[in-house]
């Protein structure tokens, strides 16, 4: 997988699979511009991975995915920079409050809401402009498995995630006619802060399954990051022109070859949510029962 002369763009890049993300890109031949809130952390990343890869561009800037201003003021400078922005990969997110629906704090679960789907949505706004007059363009959001399983006190989490994820679909419909493709990554538990979180707020607030669940990821080490910052490199080069509006897992799906089912991806729903009916159980309900 090359990405050579790629410009791209990594949000919450300053630490853990965002971090993970650029050095894959940086190693694969592109040119990053990470941001993230953290000032101090991100500016430690960007020198981190100059020296590391000294023949790549690396550029930094703070930056609140959920500010209109802060976004548009990050894409003003990577365009002065880069000229031309091939990829988008919109990293940043939260898990936001955990605890019952009727307990958390409503201002952090708008919080969160904000965050996860406005900062993937700014973004897009005004990426998409930029793409179509260049002729194409690349957006990978990562996901994660609140868009395809419930999760009983993280709502905000799972209902930005799903949210997301028909964002992502809708736009791919949007945007076929654009040599534009936009897919989303469910990058597998990573042993992340977002994983530490979890284990600090223990099984009062989090259910006992799922806090038990991150127990085990964090002694196994979890799903490794490689994964998803390959997937990622992939849906940004060239190999995977063509498929749009899918929602990938980077440790289940066989995402290396995709290329050789284009037509299948196509055609079908794979790899996307939809309602399921009794018909697709193998079960048949009669209509009139009960009348």
């Amino acid at each position: 997988m090359h990405l050579e002369n790629i410009n791209a763009i990594v949000t919450g890049a300053s630490m853990g699979l965002g971090k993970t993300i650029a050095d894959a890109f940086l190693m694969a031949g592109a040119n990053v511009f990470l941001c993230a809130r953290s000032e101090a952390q991100l500016l430690e990343t960007q020198a981190e991975l100059a020296a590391k890869h000294p023949q790549r561009k690396v550029l930094a800037q703070t930056c609140d995915v959920s500010s209109e201003n802060d976004v548009k003021a990050l894409f003003s400078e990577a365009f002065q920079e880069f000229e031309q922005v091939h990829s988008l990969v919109l990293n940043a997110g939260v898990y936001g409050p955990m605890g019952s629906l009727e307990m958390v704090d409503l201002d952090e679960w708008r919080r969160a809401m904000d965050i996860n789907l406005y900062g993937v949505l700014l973004p897009c706004r005004v990426a998409i402009p930029h793409f179509k007059a260049s002729g194409r363009g690349k957006i990978v959001i990562l996901s994660g498995g609140g868009a395809t399983n419930p999760l009983p006190n993280i709502s905000a989490y799972a209902t930005s995630k799903a949210a997301v994820v028909r964002l992502m679909e809708t736009l791919s419909l949007e945007l076929k006619d654009f040599h534009i493709d936009i897919n989303a990554i469910a990058p597998g538990a990573l042993a992340t802060r977002m994983m530490d979180e979890v284990l600090s707020a223990g099984p009062e607030k989090v259910g006992q399954e799922f806090f038990q669940k991150n127990i085990q990821w964090k002694k196994d080490g979890g799903t490794p990051m490689e994964l998803a910052a390959n997937l990622a490199v992939f849906l940004s080069g060239i190999e995977s022109d063509g498929i749009t509006g899918k929602l990938i897992s980077a440790q289940w799906d066989p995402w290396e070859s995709l290329h050789h089912y284009l037509e299948d991806l196509k055609n079908t729903d794979v790899y996307t949510l939809r309602r399921i009916t009794p018909k697709d159980r193998g079960m048949t309900w009669d209509p009139k029962a009960g009348l």
